[in-house]
């Protein structure tokens, strides 16, 4: 509540000192308030529409895209609150003069208008700030009950603020007041960094640096005021991961010396280029230092997969291997020829041994072929001990001429490039004639034959797991290398290219500005300078 609060405040004071400012000029100077307060009252509509808008489509969206959405938000809202902080770092002194004169001079020039517009256009802009900046801050707030009133009381102070400076009856030291609450919302706009990089790791596109770093769930209980100040007002979880503590620090630290830096102590206009192209450098160092220190590693790859008979969960003898190479299957079973299989069609996103895999399933046919005759003790055997339904002992002794289909269903799981698993299982459509039937009867035989008793087959179940843990490994190292060797280099590369570019404009102004001061006065003859 404390945090929507000042949210509201700030913003709704910015909007309000500009609007009783130029309704003050209006009245005045004799001019009507009514194209103004269209102005205003059209700028609080759309600025209100554009956070309903947000919040339903939000809301009508999928969980992932939501998480997506939120963190959408609350990177715009970041960027909002970081460039209302350095703006009126920078001119909150000279705000109240420069409108005043701004004001002055439409009124001269007869352009009433223009100030009607001035004033829709500080409101829509703080408005939309405020909706964005206020709908990312619900996000992360554990009561958006209390968030709302926070804000709501927060804006109607500034309306009453506003309304004081229009009657006369109010003055504020604007660039205190920024001051202060600037601070805060540093601390705010910090929590909220948190909040969306854990929304960017829930939408799935954040997924290194997640190791947990402190327990604070000991302090952060609920219901409690260290909760309210810590999680409700800071943004901070009761469950900080590592890339969400290097991003507090990472922009609470510079924003925080860039707003509170003593003024006397700031470095000149023209050393200001140089220290932007010495941060900017700095940057790039690290970026580079990060990407080369995260390259990708050589990884081994491990050897051939034992396969043992039987059905999976229980081992039985060693059947076989099975290795693969790249996109290419090798199945060697003891007493047949090695197959290879290029694993190149469609595949199925599934979780095998806890680790998300990706699944290969065929069937081969007419791959063995079983007795030609069975007895009813047979028959009864592949039926799992009992004849199958409709055959009779009295009426159908046997024995049957027996015609065999069979498929072999082979199934495949790989990760991160390891053979995690592989299987096989049998079954037989065995086609019955003779032997008192009257008709032809097919049978289905599941899971093995009379021929081949151990047709079925799987991973060894301690190999399988061993793998199922380097996988995981691996998924871990990529995401790690993903993080802290592309995507904080290209952050770092990005502020590094912006800090070189800002030096590179800096020092070419100090340099126009040098050329001017140093170009000689123009010359004025003696005769005309005596001219009275």
């Amino acid at each position: 509540m404390l945090a929507t609060y000042v949210i509201g405040l700030r913003e709704g004071l910015e909007a309000a000192l500009i609007v009783g400012i130029i309704a003050a000029f209006l009245k005045n100077n004799g001019r009507r308030l009514t194209g103004m307060w269209i102005g205003v009252v059209l700028a609080v509509a759309l600025s209100i529409g554009v956070g309903v808008v947000l919040s339903l489509v939000e809301q009508s969206l999928p969980q992932a895209a939501q998480e997506a959405m939120e963190t959408v938000i609350g990177a715009v809202a970041i960027f909002f609150v970081t460039g209302m902080l350095v703006w009126m770092n920078r001119h909150a002194r000279s705000m109240r003069s420069e409108l005043e004169e701004h004001a002055g001079a439409a009124l001269k020039d007869g352009h009433a208008w223009a100030l009607a517009l001035m004033a829709f256009l500080a409101v829509l802009k703080e408005g939309f700030e405020t909706s964005v900046f206020l709908l990312a801050t619900f996000s992360a707030s554990t009561d958006a009950a209390l968030a709302a009133l926070g804000a709501s009381l927060g804006v109607l102070t500034a309306i009453a603020v506003g309304i004081g400076i229009y009657l006369g009856g109010v003055r504020i030291n604007l660039s205190r007041f920024f001051r202060v609450t600037g601070g805060f919302l540093i601390l705010v706009a910090a929590g909220l960094v948190v909040s969306t990089l854990r929304t960017a790791h829930e939408a799935g596109w954040l997924t290194g640096g997640q190791q947990r770093t402190v327990d604070l769930s000991a302090i952060v209980t609920p219901g409690s005021i260290p909760s309210a100040l810590i999680t409700g007002v800071l943004g901070i979880p009761a469950d900080p991961r590592l890339i969400e503590v290097v991003g507090w620090f990472a922009y609470l630290i510079p924003v925080a010396l860039f707003v509170f830096w003593p003024r006397a102590a700031r470095p000149r206009a023209d050393r200001v280029p140089r220290l932007q192209a010495a941060l900017g450098a700095a940057a790039a160092v690290v970026a580079i230092a990060l990407a080369v220190s995260w390259a990708l590693p050589t990884t081994t790859a491990p050897g051939p997969l034992t396969l043992a008979a039987g059905a999976s969960g229980t081992d039985g003898a060693t059947t076989g291997t099975a290795s693969l190479a790249g996109t290419r299957l090798t199945i060697a079973l003891d007493g047949s020829d090695a197959r290879t299989v290029t694993l190149d069609g469609p595949s199925t996103s599934v979780e095998h041994e806890g680790v998300n895999a990706s699944q290969w399933t065929w069937t081969d046919d007419d791959s063995g072929s079983g007795p030609a005759t069975l007895s009813l003790e047979d028959l009864a055997t592949l039926s799992g001990g009992r004849l199958p339904i409709g055959i009779n002992r009295a009426q159908q002794p046997g024995p049957f001429a027996a015609h065999w289909q069979i498929s072999d269903e082979v199934s495949v799981w790989t990760a991160e490039g390891v053979l995690l698993d592989a299987s096989s299982t049998r079954d037989a459509i065995v086609t019955l004639s003779g032997g008192g039937l009257t008709t032809e009867r097919s049978v289905t035989v599941t899971g093995a034959d009379l021929a081949h008793p151990d047709a079925g087959w799987h991973g060894a179940t301690a190999e399988v797991s061993a793998r199922a843990a380097l996988a995981e490994a691996r998924i871990e190292t990529d995401n790690e290398r993903l993080l802290w060797g592309v995507q904080v280099p290209a952050v770092l590369a990005v502020a590094a290219i912006a800090l070189l570019l800002a030096a590179w404009r800096g020092r070419r102004r100090t340099r126009a500005h040098e050329a001017v001061e140093a170009s000689p006065a123009p010359f004025t003859h003696p005769a005309h300078a005596a001219a009275p």
